[in-house]
């Protein structure tokens, strides 16, 4: 990492992942940083009131001054206040969990959910929020680079590689799969992946396009356990899902995080 900035950002982003904290050895392990630098980063915004340290371990955690920058950010974007509905709606009827995601610097980030199992198994990963989603295997990431042209979407996606250490046993394997899953999304309109993200997890995923030019901003998924949420429902709620997109599209104008994903595929 170049500078001071991109260092300080991997701690806090590392350290969101881990709320019970970590040590500076395991920091500065994990983001192949030196202890001495990565000590004296975590001294300065311990100073700023942005991770603690922990006075028995040693770790260090965010503190909820962290997280209330977000949590402040999202509501006064009104992007929760304005699709929540729909979110609500969709889970009702689905009976599974359903995220919204939105572009952000040619990444998904999952920032909307809506918790429609009520009784037995639940697919419920409250970590992902928050989280850029991997567009190759994740059912929001194919959704959302079936609106590109295949030399976009390839390009995107071999960024980040077409598996992750956690993804499924049916995560593409190469660029000629991956292919294959877009024309089948394009077609169909939505996406279907069956343990690709993750084990014993299947989804599906409708992209949420711009009003204006059609290119994607984000996406509405239906993640639930493979168990239960077959291929055969998915596409019985296939319909449904694409006209909650369309409905959170037309309200695109309505949020300033859209509003920086339509600037952003104008550009």
């Amino acid at each position: 990492m170049s500078s001071v900035v991109d260092r300080t950002f991997a701690i806090l982003e590392l350290l969101s992942t881990v709320p019970d904290g970590l040590s500076v050895k395991a920091i500065a392990e994990h983001l192949d940083m030196p202890p001495s630098g990565t000590h004296r980063l975590l001294g300065q915004l311990v100073q700023t009131g942005y991770v603690s340290q922990d006075r028995v371990q040693g770790d260090y955690g965010l503190t909820m001054r962290a997280a209330a920058i977000g949590m402040s950010f999202l509501r006064r974007s009104k992007v929760v206040e304005i699709t929540q509905p729909i979110l609500d709606s969709i889970a009702q009827e689905a009976h599974e969990l359903v995220r919204l995601s939105v572009l952000e610097n040619d990444g998904l980030i999952w920032i909307g959910v809506a918790q429609g199992a009520t009784v037995g198994l639940r697919y419920d990963p409250g970590e992902d929020q928050g989280q850029i989603a991997h567009l190759a295997s994740s059912a929001s990431g194919l959704a959302w680079l079936s609106t590109l042209d295949d030399d976009a979407a390839l390009m995107r996606a071999a960024r980040a590689g077409f598996q992750t250490e956690t993804s499924g046993p049916n995560a593409p394997r190469g660029a000629a799969e991956l292919l294959e899953r877009l024309g089948e999304t394009r077609a169909r309109g939505y996406s279907i992946v069956i343990e690709s993200f993750m084990a014993g997890m299947n989804a599906m995923a409708a992209p949420i396009r711009h009003p204006d030019n059609g290119q994607g901003i984000g996406t509405i998924s239906i993640s639930g356990p493979s168990v239960r949420f077959f291929q055969s429902t998915m596409e019985a709620l296939g319909p449904r899902l694409m006209s909650a997109a369309e409905d959170l599209g037309k309200m695109a104008y309505a949020s300033q995080f859209f509003r920086r994903a339509l600037s952003s595929q104008a550009d």
